[in-house]
């Protein structure tokens, strides 16, 4: 079991940065993927990106290819999105989530994490 807690969220103008936090407790944080959804209101919750266990393979949603950096620090027990170049549409609550197996798919799909955060929103003016 692990749980979650994002921070860092805020208001920002387009073309800022903001920086996400995870905070996991429990055990084994280092053994899981993790990866950050987003969702933003009036739609489904979508994959924005992830990476394996020891930090070495990463992947990005297109859409956010290039401006967003995933990173951990599995000594903190954290894991973190950096968010450069925002634009109105990134405008959404930004959830973390851990897979609770070994392997590398990238996973990019909801149903393939077993531990969610609840949450912080994200919300960027233009």
């Amino acid at each position: 079991q692990v749980q979650l807690v994002e921070s860092g969220g805020g208001l920002v103008q387009a073309g800022g940065s903001l920086r996400l936090s995870c905070a996991a407790s429990g055990r084994s944080f280092s053994s899981y993927t993790m990866g950050w959804f987003r969702q933003a209101p009036g739609k489904a919750r979508e994959f924005a990106a992830a990476i394996s266990w020891s930090g070495g393979l990463t992947s990005y949603a297109d859409a956010v290819k290039g401006r967003f950096t995933i990173s951990r620090d599995n000594a903190k027990n954290t894991m973190y999105l950096q968010m450069n170049s925002l634009k109105p549409e990134d405008t959404a609550a930004y959830y973390c989530a851990a897979r609770g197996a070994t392997g590398w798919g990238p996973y990019v799909r909801k149903d393939e994490y077993d531990y969610w955060g609840q949450g912080t929103q994200v919300t960027v003016s233009s």
